[in-house]
C-alpha cells in the first residue's frame, strides 16, 4: 500500500457520444460493454493492492451517486462527495482537496476518471508509484499516453528533458499543453516523438494543488475557502448548495496545468488505455472476429459485413446484417442507432436534437 496517498475518482460525466446506450440515468462509467465489471467498477478495482477503500473518494452528482454507491459498497458511503451540477474537473478536483486537508493535510492526490479503459493494470500500478514518488517532489505529474496515431480528439502535452527523480519510471519536464490540434499538426506532433497524449490523469500533493488554485483561480479558491469553513459542520452540503452554482465551470488543464510551474509527465506506453469517447473508439479495445466485427448481447447474421460493431440490450434479439463495412449499430430497444463508424463522434448531434424536441424521456 502507498502511504498518505488517496484516489480521487471523477464520476459525474454522462458520455453523451455512447448514447442511446449512455444516458442520464446511466452514463458512461456505469456500463460495462460485455465486461461484467462497470468502467467505474474497473476503475477502483485497478487501485486494490495499492490503496485501501477508505482511501478512495468519489466526486460525482446527486443523480448518480446511489447508483455508484452500490457498485462498490467496500467504499465507505462518507466518502462520497457530491456536487450539486457538474462545474468542470477544475472544481472537482478543488472540491476533493479540500476535503484531504481536513483528513490528511500531507496527502497525494491520485486524480483518475471513471470511465476509462485500462488493459495492463500492473503497468497502470507502477505510473501511479512513481507519480505518487514525483509529487512527493513537488511536482504535479500528469500520466502522458505515448500516441499511437494522429489522433485529433485528445489533447497533447510537449515533453521537454528527463528529470532526475529516481521514481522508478522515466519523468519528463512539461513544456506546453496543446488543445486537441487539426490532422495535420497531430501529424507533426506525433512524428516529433516529444509529445504524449493528455490522459487526464494526475498526481499531486494536497496542498500543492491548492496552493495552485489559490494563484491562479483566485475566484475559485475564495469559493472553497468558503466550502472549507463549513466542512466539519453540518451545513456543509447546504453551503456547498450555494456555492456551486457560482462557480465558473473549467477544467483542471486550462485553469491549473497549463500554467503552472514544475509540471512533470510520466509517459505511459502499452498502456493499453482508452478513454472510450465514442462508439468507434470501442474499436480499439474490444475484442472482435475474423472479419473485424464487435458484436455484444445479440445474436448476429453477418453476410459480406466487415469491421462493424453490432450492440443490443435487448433479450434474445437477433441482428442481421448484409454489405456493411465500417458500421456501427446499437439497439436498446426503445431506440435505434445506424451509423458509419468515421461519423461516430457526430451522435451528440442526436442528442443535442432531442433536446431542443423536448424528447428527454429518449436521453
Amino acid at each position: 500500500m502507498i502511504e498518505s496517498a488517496y484516489a480521487v475518482v471523477m464520476a459525474g460525466g454522462g458520455g453523451t457520444r455512447l448514447w442511446p446506450v449512455s444516458k442520464r440515468s446511466r452514463p458512461k462509467q456505469s456500463l460495462s460493454f460485455g465486461n461484467p465489471r462497470t468502467l467505474f467498477q474497473q476503475t477502483v478495482d485497478r487501485l486494490e493492492g495499492l490503496l485501501p477503500p477508505e482511501r478512495v473518494l468519489v466526486v460525482t452528482i446527486a443523480d448518480q451517486a446511489d447508483a455508484l454507491k452500490a457498485q462498490c459498497p467496500q467504499i465507505p458511503v462518507d466518502n462520497f462527495l457530491i456536487e450539486p451540477m457538474p462545474r468542470g474537473t477544475a472544481s472537482v478536483v478543488g472540491l476533493a482537496a479540500v476535503a484531504l486537508q481536513h483528513r490528511d493535510p500531507q496527502a497525494v492526490m491520485i486524480v483518475l476518471a471513471a470511465d476509462h479503459f485500462i488493459d495492463n493494470v500492473p503497468y497502470f500500478q507502477s505510473l501511479i508509484q512513481a507519480g505518487v514518488e514525483t509529487a512527493k517532489q513537488g511536482y504535479l505529474a500528469t500520466l502522458g499516453i505515448t500516441p499511437t496515431y494522429p489522433a485529433t480528439g485528445y489533447g497533447y502535452i510537449q515533453m521537454g528533458v528527463e528529470l532526475e527523480l529516481n521514481s522508478g519510471q522515466p519523468v519528463y519536464n512539461a513544456l506546453k499543453f496543446k488543445e486537441k490540434p487539426n490532422p495535420e499538426h497531430a501529424q507533426a506532433m506525433l512524428a516529433s516523438g516529444d509529445h504524449a497524449w493528455n490522459s487526464g490523469m494526475f498526481i499531486w500533493k494536497t496542498e500543492r494543488i491548492l496552493a495552485e488554485i489559490r494563484q491562479l483561480m483566485p475566484d475559485l479558491s475564495g469559493k472553497l475557502a468558503e466550502i472549507s469553513q463549513a466542512w466539519d459542520g453540518p451545513e456543509r452540503q447546504a453551503r456547498i448548495e450555494v456555492i456551486w452554482p457560482t462557480l465558473v465551470s473549467e477544467t483542471i488543464d486550462f485553469g491549473v496545468m497549463e500554467k503552472a510551474e514544475k509540471v512533470a509527465v510520466i509517459p505511459a506506453k502499452d498502456l493499453g488505455w482508452n478513454d472510450v469517447g465514442s462508439w468507434e473508439s470501442l474499436f480499439d479495445v474490444l475484442p472482435h472476429d475474423e472479419n473485424g466485427n464487435i458484436v455484444i448481447g445479440a445474436g448476429h447474421i453477418g453476410i459480406n459485413t466487415r469491421d462493424t460493431l453490432v450492440f443490443s440490450e435487448v433479450p434474445n434479439r437477433i441482428i442481421a446484417t448484409i454489405g456493411l463495412e465500417n458500421m456501427v449499430v446499437v439497439d436498446t430497444g426503445e431506440a435505434l442507432l445506424i451509423c458509419s463508424r468515421d461519423q461516430a463522434q457526430q451522435v451528440r448531434q442526436v442528442v443535442d436534437r432531442l433536446k431542443q424536441g423536448g424528447h428527454n424521456h429518449y436521453l
